[in-house]
């Protein structure tokens, strides 16, 4: 028996023409924060939704400042960069309730950056067992979730959220 598994939206990306402008500057610069999946802005970073994500609910913190490398951001984009990691983590806890996160910044595209370009921080909600034979065997990835219903859920989160939470 064949088995398929439709992931129509990557299409977009595949076919995407990837020579352009940075898409996380496009991102920090456009007033549509819906439209760029946007979930939060700090004085220095921002947060944004991953639109080709390994899990649901897959965020990345992003500097405004257009660098590669951690050694070209000063101290205050990298302490504010980190209290987001942070706030991301706790609201994602709250919201989508999950076992554990992978946290973490690939530095060149020998590292596995797909816009190394653009420094970014990963920050990927992860559950007991949402890693099986599709994605080891398969090298595919099941996402169960679409990005803009994980967007509209963690933004209503985010409007509604107590005074001592992110």
């Amino acid at each position: 028996m064949t088995h398929r598994l439709w992931t129509p939206w990557r299409m977009q990306y595949i076919l995407s023409d990837k020579s352009g402008d940075c898409v996380l500057c496009k991102a920090a610069q456009s007033d549509d924060e819906a439209g760029h999946y946007v979930l939060l802005r700090g004085e220095h970073n921002f947060v944004v939704m991953n639109i080709y994500p390994y899990n649901s609910g897959h965020l990345m913190v992003v500097p405004y400042e257009h660098v590669a490398g951690l050694e070209h951001l000063d101290d205050e984009t990298l302490a504010e960069a980190m209290r987001l990691v942070r706030e991301c983590t706790t609201l994602l806890g709250r919201v989508m309730h999950p076992d554990g996160f992978n946290v973490g910044i690939n530095l060149g595209k020998a590292a596995g950056a797909g816009l190394h370009e653009h420094l970014h921080i990963h920050i990927v909600p992860r559950w007991v067992g949402d890693t099986n034979f599709i994605s080891v065997l398969g090298e595919t990835r099941v996402v169960p979730e679409m990005v803009s219903d994980s967007y509209e859920r963690l933004r209503a989160a985010l409007e509604t959220k107590p005074s001592n939470a992110c």
